[in-house]
């Protein structure tokens, strides 16, 4: 449901799916941060410490893959618009205290349309990849909180979550 009394974009005013027409919009330097955290069992966290999961590196490949899923969120979400990212900054903190993995992803580019998706759709994949990596040892881990931090830029501007 819409409580933000701003119109609902990918529709047109049939109620059909479309996708935004964005040729009339100024190129501008948009930014976006996504974070996300993935919670496991202490025994699993130490083995991604450690560098000693069955597959490798695994925040080292949940890197990569959070930077080509960044790359191919057009392909995975239908209404967005292919973008030619500038940069992509994926960071993993690990939190002892939660026995987790936060993941935090900021995006870049010039562009006529936001990198929020972007963002999101790299934090979400880097997540599901240390799922990936880890599930012989630990297939209860649980992936949460996945969401938009800030975003910059564009005709709407500067956004902020509040914490």
């Amino acid at each position: 449901m819409n409580t933000s009394n701003q119109p609902l974009t990918h529709f047109d005013n049939g109620g059909q799916a479309h996708m935004v027409n964005v040729g009339e919009k100024a190129e501008t330097h948009r930014i976006a941060i996504a974070c996300g955290r993935i919670s496991m069992l202490p025994t699993t966290l130490k083995l991604i410490e450690q560098g000693n999961a069955k597959k490798g590196d695994v925040l080292g490949i949940a890197r990569i893959a959070a930077i080509q899923a960044s790359k191919k969120t057009s392909d995975l979400i239908p209404l967005c618009h292919p973008i030619a990212l500038t940069r992509v900054a994926v960071s993993f903190d690990i939190i002892e205290e939660s026995s987790s993995v936060l993941c935090t992803v900021t995006t870049e580019t010039y562009g006529k349309t936001g990198v929020e998706m972007e963002a999101l759709s790299a934090v979400s994949v880097g997540l599901l990849t240390i799922y990936d990596m880890c599930k012989a040892a630990d297939r209860g881990m649980t992936i949460s909180d996945i969401r938009l931090l800030e975003k910059h830029g564009g005709k709407s501007g500067d956004w902020l979550a509040l914490t």
